[in-house]
Formats: structure tokens, sequence, C-alpha cells
């Protein structure tokens, strides 16, 4: 019996178990297909981009061609955080290095969320799939058991039946939920990665804004 006639055949909570694990099916697997994506290009992109801020003349030079490499923009907001501001609040207060060291931390967090987007949703289902199936096993069992019930007479091939249809849904439920599992592990690694790199440019970025060279960071105005 396939899936649709299960489907076809179950009553209303079966029906939603079964469109639930669907829903989660086609969720995580936009989200493995697009972050698969997201995370090869945007690995090239910070490894173009930094290399190319590097070896520029200057900071403007450098912007003009990040324009083109950083297609993601993970590295442009580390640099345009560093021009900082004149203000009379506590966000211009302290030093230099302090206020570098907040304004860098903010669009650094920025960033790891745009690239963590979408993993929320894989652990969701990942950890949840398995149980979504099962409850629709246990709901499958405990009717397959009434209708049998009422048959009179039972045989195994009665009972193996109907048994063997509502299992299914803990098969689909392990279907839905291992690829959601791998992703996260496999995605989260290449975040972890990407995170890195950004972290230690962001670090160096820090020190060359401590003291400005080629437009980066202008000094604050006195306040």
């Amino acid at each position: 019996m396939s899936l649709w006639e299960i489907f076809q055949q179950g009553d209303a909570v079966t029906r939603l178990v079964a469109l639930t694990l669907l829903a989660m099916s086609v969720g995580s697997w936009v989200v493995i297909l697009w972050k698969g994506w997201l995370l090869h290009q945007s690995r090239a992109d910070v490894a173009r981009s930094t290399a190319a801020f590097w070896q520029s003349v200057t900071v403007e030079d450098a912007l003009k061609k990040l324009e083109s490499f950083d297609r993601q923009q993970l590295v442009l907001p580390l640099i345009l955080a560093t021009r900082l501001q004149a203000s009379g609040t506590l966000a211009g207060a302290g030093d230099r290095a302090q206020q570098l060291t907040r304004v860098l931390r903010d669009a650094l967090h920025g960033v790891l969320r745009k690239l963590q987007f979408g993993q929320v949703l894989l652990a969701t289902v990942g950890s949840t799939a398995p149980f979504v199936g099962l409850l629709g096993t246990v709901w499958g069992i405990y009717h397959a058991l009434i209708s049998i019930s009422g048959a009179g007479q039972v045989t195994i091939d009665k009972i193996a039946g109907p048994v063997g249809e509502a299992l299914i849904m803990t098969a689909a439920g392990l279907a839905v939920a291992i690829p959601a599992v791998l992703a996260y592990n496999v995605l989260g690694r290449a975040i972890g990665g990407i995170e890195a790199d950004l972290e230690g440019f962001a670090r160096d970025l820090r020190e060359l804004a401590s003291h400005p060279v080629g437009g980066l960071a202008p000094e604050v105005a006195a306040r």
C-alpha cells in the first residue's frame, strides 16, 4: 500500500500527520538546497573579498572591488562599520578601540545571523519528525486493533496488514528527520569555517582601524 492510499483511507489525525511530515520534508529540503548554494558562494566571496582588501592600495579602492566580489554582503558590513561617526551619545563614549570593538561585534553578529538563517528549522525537523511519525503509527495501530477486534476471529494475516501500514508512518518520520539532521551538521560545519574567517578578518580590521590609513575609520570629531 502506498502513502497516498494510506492518506486517502486515514482519518483526520492520520491525514494531519501525513501533511505535517510532508511540510517538514519540503521545508527542510528547500533550506538544504538554498543554504548549500548560499554557503558555497559565501565561502568563495569571503576568500576573494579579504584577499582583494589586503591587496588594495587604499580602502576606497578595496570597497570598489568588493562591490563585485562580496555578493552576499559578508565582508563589506565589517569594513563600513569601522567608519565611526561623531556622536554625543553613549555610543560615542570611550576610546577608539572600545568603539571599534563594539561596532565590529555588532556587524559580525548581523552577518552571522544571515549565515545561520534556516538552521533552527533543520534542527526542529530533525528532532521532531520521528515523533510526529510515531504519533501517526500509534494512532494507526490503535484504529487497526479496534477494527480487528470487531472482525471476530483474529489471525496473523489480519493483524500484519493494518499494523504494517501504520508502521509506515514511523519510516516516513525517519525519512524526513535523517536528511535534516545530516544537513544541519554539514552546514553547521561550513558556517563555522566561514565564521572563523570573518572573526579573524574583524580582528585584523580592528588593529588596522586603530591607526587609520587610506580613508579607513576616519578620526572621530572632538566631542
